[in-house]
């Protein structure tokens, strides 16, 4: 299990156990964690799982890839060099204790 912490904008963190090869999108809607909806599944068609990762972790989960560059483009909140979206972003060992935070609204 890889433990992953959700940070909302009230600062409320919701620390969930994910399954190693699971994506940080998945895990939050598999766990009711407020403020990821993927809407779209995981196929990259929506911004509905924007999420920033935490500076910490920032280096260990890599750069976002050109298509979220492209989709990131119609989230609702602002967009950061932090901002990924979560669908994209699969769980490792290494991540094991990542720290996301989500943004103040995905529509």
């Amino acid at each position: 299990m890889i433990k992953v912490t959700y940070v909302a904008q009230d600062g409320t963190r919701t620390n969930i156990d994910a399954d190693e090869g699971d994506s940080v999108m998945h895990a939050a809607v598999s766990n009711d964690v407020d403020g990821i909806v993927g809407e779209c599944g995981g196929s990259m068609m929506c911004a509905t799982c924007h999420c920033y990762v935490d500076d910490a972790w920032a280096e260990k989960v890599g750069p976002r890839s050109a298509g979220e560059d492209d989709m990131l483009e119609g989230a609702a909140s602002e967009v950061t060099e932090r901002s990924r979206l979560s669908c994209q972003i699969k769980l490792t060992p290494e991540l094991d204790g990542l720290v996301v935070h989500l943004p103040e609204e995905q529509f």
